[in-house]
């Protein structure tokens, strides 16, 4: 025998063991690699779902006069109050000695909080009355080699059913696919440009500027 076969003969599988070996580290590095990509995506979704505004009737700007325009007249109607009753009190006659109104004379009452909402409308609402918000954040759609293109009815002001969606449907995801988070409603590109005073700043832009740090940690998540 010679030494060449002697040693394939003594060493048996060995070539196989490496192989083994290598190709269980090169799918354990692409699962590592995918599951680092679905981590990024799941981040960036997250974050501008997060981050939409929900939309809120009361800080509308008609709304917003409307109720200043109230709250104004209920105050006037206190400042009359006001001066009706120092009237009364300045007098002379209308008090006891001891200093109290006189029988049969009363102090004119200040608005109650009821008051000013039933007979001055106070937090009336001019426009949005059954508004239910939340059909933007609702309405962020993940797909995967193409972008979404319809819209969707879904409400969702707490975010927690888009980013359920968001979750179920990046596990197909792997690396070298395309990943689209995008949101198709008319008012979108508006919203992200400082239409909302609650998200001045957009969602889309403040999420791009933290995308370093989002790969950085999914990279550190998922080293081997």
């Amino acid at each position: 025998m010679s030494r060449g076969s002697h040693m394939t003969q003594r060493y048996g599988g060995s070539e196989g063991g490496f192989a083994e070996s290598i190709r269980a580290f090169a799918e354990q590095a692409q699962q590592a690699l995918d599951a680092t990509f679905r981590e990024i995506v799941i981040e960036i979704g997250s974050s501008v779902i997060r981050m939409s505004p929900v939309g809120n009737p009361e800080i509308w700007a008609a709304n917003v006069a409307h109720r200043a325009a109230r709250t104004a007249e209920a105050d006037r109607y206190d400042a009359k109050v006001v001066a009706r009753n120092e009237a009364i009190r300045q007098t002379p006659g209308n008090l006891t000695k001891a200093g109290n109104l006189k029988r049969g004379l009363r102090y004119a009452k200040p608005l109650t909080k009821t008051e000013r909402d039933q007979n001055f409308f106070v937090n009336g609402l001019v426009t949005g009355q059954g508004y239910v918000g939340g059909r933007f954040r609702g309405n962020w759609q993940f797909s995967i080699d193409s972008p979404a293109t319809d819209e969707l009815d879904r409400i969702d002001p707490s975010g927690k059913e888009a980013i359920a969606a968001l979750l179920a449907q990046v596990q197909a995801l792997t690396i070298g696919q395309t990943a689209y988070i995008v949101n198709n409603l008319p008012y979108a590109v508006p919203l992200e440009y400082g239409h909302s005073t609650q998200a001045p700043a957009g969602m889309v832009r403040i999420t791009l500027a933290n995308f370093q740090r989002i790969v950085d940690a999914a990279i550190r998540a998922n080293r081997l």
